[in-house]
Formats: C-alpha cells, sequence, structure tokens
C-alpha cells in the first residue's frame, strides 16, 4: 500500500505534540501492515461509505481512505474532527 496525505492532514499533524505524533506514527505502521489490527479500531465512518476512521490513543483520530492500493489520509487529531471526516 502507499500513503498519500492530504494538505489538511500534514498542517494538523505539524500542530500536534511530539508524543501524538510518535503515537501516530505507530498507528500508521500497522494501518500499513494490517487494516484489522486490533490496536487501531478501525471501521468506517457512519454516513461516509468510503471514510474510515482510526484511533491513536483514546482522544486522538485519524481518518483516511482507501482507494485501490492507497491510503489517502484526510485528518488526524482531537476526536472532534470526526464532525467533518
Amino acid at each position: 500500500m502507499t500513503i498519500r496525505r492530504t494538505d489538511i492532514f500534514l498542517r494538523q499533524y505539524r500542530y500536534l505534540p511530539p508524543y501524538i505524533q510518535k503515537k501516530a506514527d505507530r498507528q500508521l505502521v500497522r494501518l500499513l501492515s494490517d487494516l484489522r489490527h486490533p490496536g487501531l479500531y478501525a471501521k468506517k465512518m457512519a454516513g461516509h461509505d468510503d471514510i474510515w476512521e482510526a484511533r491513536i490513543d483514546i482522544h486522538h483520530r485519524f481518518t483516511f481512505q482507501i482507494v485501490g492500493d492507497i491510503v489517502i489520509l484526510r485528518r488526524i487529531g482531537p476526536h472532534d474532527i470526526l464532525r467533518t471526516p
């Protein structure tokens, strides 16, 4: 799988504290190796057929799309980013 990042994702990632960035990096590696990894808690978002959400920790999430063999990272940050995936 190949990863692509939206501009919004990159901007939001830069503003995360370094310890959350490390957690996010670890989860992104898990995403690439196994979408169904239990630590990701990855699931399709309600009301959005092609957008998924995954967990970084109890307070932080990221959203993504899968198009063929490309994973498009859309948003990352506190749980409230899920309002506008």
